[in-house]
């Protein structure tokens, strides 16, 4: 009784705090990763993808199709507050951490080439945290999670342009074996 108050309270905790970050109605869910209900999907009763793949097991991770594919959120120009297009996302990977909980993901925090050393670093700090703070609230636990700042050292593009900035200002999640 006390395991299901706390999960609902988690549950509650961070359907409040994802609805209090953002400025605009939610994007609509997509794709095998939406729960309805809100309530935890038991391993006997997992949804699959077309391909027959459990949408929170490691093997999603490597399925296009699978809502825990991708592994970046983007964020806007000097921000660290995720977006909603992004939360679906992270309740996604959550998702994916509660149902393994041996399982270890590395967040690595960007920034683009604009700001100093000191600032960007920083910057890509409070952008990693932020992705672990929305994935502990999904039921994600603190062992599971580490997160750290490559400032501008990572780039995805490097030219000077907004069209290329906004690529590197992200936090990308690696899972156990990928770091």
């Amino acid at each position: 009784m006390r395991n299901t108050a706390l999960a609902l309270a988690t549950a509650v905790s961070a359907a409040l705090l994802l609805s209090a970050c953002s400025s605009q109605p939610p994007a609509p869910e997509q794709g095998p990763a939406t729960v309805s209900d809100g309530k935890s999907t038991s391993a006997a009763a997992a949804p699959v993808t077309a391909q027959g793949v459990d949408p929170y097991s490691l093997a999603a991770l490597k399925d296009p199709n699978s809502a825990v594919y991708k592994r970046s959120v983007f964020f806007d120009y000097d921000q660290y507050v995720i977006k909603d297009e992004f939360k679906a996302l992270i309740e996604a990977h959550g998702k994916l951490l509660v149902k393994n909980p041996k399982v270890k993901m590395l967040i690595q925090g960007n920034a683009d080439e604009r700001g100093s050393r000191e600032y960007n670093l920083a910057l890509g700090q409070k952008r990693a945290e932020a992705v672990k703070k929305a994935l502990m609230l999904q039921g994600a636990t603190e062992g599971q999670i580490e997160s750290v700042s490559l400032g501008e050292e990572k780039p995805r593009c490097t030219e000077s342009a907004e069209s290329c900035w906004s690529q590197n200002r992200r936090g990308d999640m690696l899972y156990s074996g990928e770091f």
